[in-house]
């Protein structure tokens, strides 16, 4: 069933201010990564005069692999530092989707390593494979310091694989991968100790000092101790808890100056709600209005940590991280707006529903009624600014027929002179995507974050 409303036209309430912070954008981000990696081949290359036998290319390939791990290790923690310019300019969505195909090369590199590092001296020492794998780990330095990195980050690997994702709750990846600091830590004295491109050159050696301690600077500050600073100097606090619909609550904070912190519409924090059962876990929920003296998140039970949000008390402290992502007006290239959203996906869509100037459009698929989070907030926002307001539900099965070119492009005339922000479950996503660039809309102007784990 749709539903529609399209009254008259009024301009909408004008946008915020935008946060003047410096960002970086994806292609000389990627650009960068790519010349330090082959400045870390260029480090390999300048120590090697020259490679024979099938030892010395085993060797040879070994140590380029090991190099390139520990370079990819160090970028992999870097990107996911919650550092605001990449986390405004990159997108925390993108920068997971790097992070995620970063850390499977990492793994195929480590592995690499190993195998080819005991293969070649098994050759040079004319020995069987696992001898020399036995004499490696316990007389080499700082071996065996390698050997307990490898197998962290291997099972590391393991948990993050999709089918291993779908069985764990998000609180427990997010806490098994806080081992990728240890394995970084144990592989950076295993490199220093027996890497032949740093025993004798004191430059590379600084280059690489300065790659870790410059990661784990940026790690400690942005994800430990920026936290703490904000938490102080805005306390935040749970002012009341509203229930939206089944299994969905309204979390309302209050604190001091919290329109200092120039949240934009669109964005996300993590919160650490200081109760006995949620201290442990700062979880992702996207604002669910337009940010200003209070905050407000609207989260849907899907896990344990979502679920006991609704016996939040008044009062209840809490520690926050951010602003974080990229699903902002900032994004805007046109006048006029699609928005897109799936299930509770509305969330930081009904934000810039609220607040995006010009001519918005929005389509919102649940799968019952009931599900329609937010409705009377959504009605009252498009009957005020006099935007187009679409509703459709059923099975996901369903949704195909809407997600097609023409029939979006009827919702919104023009469509292919619109931006389309799109937020819902992935399927839904790349539907709706598939959907609008079929229609027309080029691909720098399809705008969508994910927050999947």
């Amino acid at each position: 069933m749709t539903t529609a409303y399209a009254p008259a036209r009024v301009s909408g309430p004008p946008a915020p201010a935008p946060r003047r912070a410096v960002v970086a954008r994806p292609g000389p981000v990627l650009a960068l990564i790519m010349l330090g990696a082959l400045a870390v081949v260029a480090l390999w290359w300048r120590g090697t005069p020259y490679v024979a036998g099938a030892d010395g290319w085993l060797t040879n390939g070994a140590r380029v692999t090991g190099l390139l791990a520990g370079y990819a290790m160090a970028v992999l923690i870097g990107l996911m530092a919650r550092v605001p310019a990449l986390e405004h300019g990159v997108g925390t969505d993108r920068l997971t989707r790097w992070h995620a195909m970063g850390g499977r090369y990492v793994v195929g590199l480590a592995v690499a390593h190993v195998l080819m590092v005991v293969w070649g001296y098994a050759l040079a020492d004319r020995t069987g494979v696992v001898d020399e794998t036995v004499t490696m780990v316990l007389t080499f330095p700082d071996m065996l310091k390698a050997t307990v990195a490898v197998l962290l980050l291997v099972g590391t690997g393991i948990v993050s694989a999709r089918a291993a994702r779908r069985r764990l709750r998000y609180e427990t990846w997010y806490h098994l991968h806080f081992f990728t600091y240890l394995v970084a830590w144990l592989a950076f004295g295993h490199q220093l100790a027996t890497g032949a491109e740093f025993t004798g050159d004191a430059l590379a050696r600084a280059a690489w000092y300065a790659l870790y301690l410059g990661v784990a600077a940026l790690v400690g500050w942005y994800r430990f101790l920026e936290p703490v600073r904000l938490s102080l100097r805005y306390r935040p606090r749970v002012a009341a808890v509203t229930h939206e619909g089944p299994g969905v609550v309204s979390v309302h904070l209050t604190g001091r100056g919290l329109d200092r912190l120039r949240a934009e519409p669109g964005q996300f924090f993590r919160w650490r709600f200081l109760t006995r059962d949620l201290w442990w876990s700062a979880n992702p929920y996207s604002l669910s209005a337009a940010p200003g003296g209070t905050l407000r998140i609207t989260v849907k039970a899907l896990g344990d940590h979502s679920a006991a949000l609704a016996r939040l008390r008044p009062g209840t402290p809490v520690v926050i991280e951010g602003p974080y992502g990229g699903l902002t007006g900032r994004l805007r290239r046109s006048g006029r707006a699609l928005l897109i959203a799936g299930g509770v996906g509305i969330t930081p869509l009904r934000a810039l529903f609220e607040t995006l100037p010009g001519e918005v459009t929005l389509l919102y698929r649940a799968r019952t009624e009931a599900d329609l989070v937010l409705r009377e907030e959504l009605e009252r926002i498009a009957v005020a600014r006099g935007a187009r307001l679409f509703f459709s539900t059923g099975p996901r099965g369903d949704a195909e027929p809407l997600f097609d070119p023409a029939v979006l492009a009827r919702l919104a005339p023009g469509l292919p002179d619109h931006d389309v922000y799109v937020c819902g479950p992935p399927a839904m996503t790349r539907a709706a995507i598939a959907a609008v660039r079929a229609a027309g809309v080029p691909a720098r102007r399809v705008h969508h974050e994910s927050f999947t784990f």
